[in-house]
């Protein structure tokens, strides 16, 4: 297994590469990153105007300047509607990094009836997995450490609603992203799928909450670049130098906590989502 500081297999150039989450922090990072390697970026993103400043700085960080799409996770119809824009305009996707993420502060149900956490971490990106998964070779999931505080229950996915936490409805759909990965892997022999944990990285994450902000300030941070790293890692190492359906951090493979590498929680759990999301187990 090669490390964080050896050599890596040099897999970039003309690939195209799908970064969601990628207005700011570790997506704007790794889509910098992967750009100035030579791969051509789509990126997506909730807010127009944050999305068109990061196709800027990619722009301006590798002389071209990426596809956009406008989807909020928050609504599996945008969803569906990006995947479709998506599968119209390219044959193929070399590698889809599904980071979008976000701690959700209040219980707020969705339009389409879920715990927005789990939705807009784990359903939306399983969703778009699943509707693009035939032309993707290879899936890179933004997951959590947070997932130790996860409790997640496929037969009730919405359970964080009724004694609302933000770190343990987190922690849930990053013990969620863990698991689609596994699973994934099992299913979906042509596509290498991949997560990580980032560590606690300096971005906008959390900071509508004085809280989240106090506790972030007194945390040792790492920044946006140092939080992609493995994501980036992830994306250019050869197949056979990395473990199927793993999860990783700084480069290197963890050992997830059990809740988070059962096999059979993540068969149930995909069965659950796809019914959730209205596709086929």
């Amino acid at each position: 297994m090669t490390g964080v500081d050896g050599p890596a297999d040099d897999l970039t150039g003309r690939r195209l590469v799908l970064v969601t989450g990628a207005s700011s922090g570790i997506g704007l990072a790794a889509a910098i990153d992967l750009a100035r390697r030579g791969d051509r970026l789509v990126l997506v993103g909730r807010d127009p105007a944050r999305l068109r400043a990061a196709a800027d700085e990619v722009r301006e960080a590798s002389g071209e300047r990426p596809e956009t799409f406008r989807a909020d996770f928050a609504a599996l119809d945008d969803v569906r509607r990006l995947a479709e824009q998506v599968r119209a305009a390219y044959d193929r996707i070399d590698v889809l990094a599904n980071n979008a993420g976000a701690i959700v502060l209040q219980p707020i149900t969705t339009v389409d009836g879920f715990e927005l956490s789990i939705q807009a971490n784990h359903l939306a990106p399983f969703l778009l997995s699943n509707l693009l998964a035939d032309r993707v070779g290879r899936m890179v999931v933004t997951a959590s450490g947070a997932h130790r505080s996860g409790s997640l229950d496929p037969d009730d996915l919405n359970r964080p609603l009724r004694r609302y936490r933000p770190m343990g409805a987190y922690g849930t759909s990053k013990q969620a992203n863990i698991l689609f990965t596994a699973e994934a892997a099992r299913r979906w022999s042509a596509v290498d799928s991949y997560c990580f944990h980032p560590g606690v990285v300096r971005t906008r994450f959390g900071s509508d909450s004085r809280l989240v902000a106090l506790g972030m300030r007194l945390l040792p941070l790492r920044g946006p670049v140092k939080g992609a790293q493995t994501l980036v890692w992830l994306a250019n190492q050869d197949r056979s130098r990395l473990i199927g359906g793993g999860y990783y951090f700084d480069c290197r493979p963890r050992r997830p906590l059990r809740k988070a590498s059962d096999p059979q929680l993540a068969a149930r759990l995909w069965a659950a989502s796809a019914a959730a999301v209205g596709l086929p187990a």
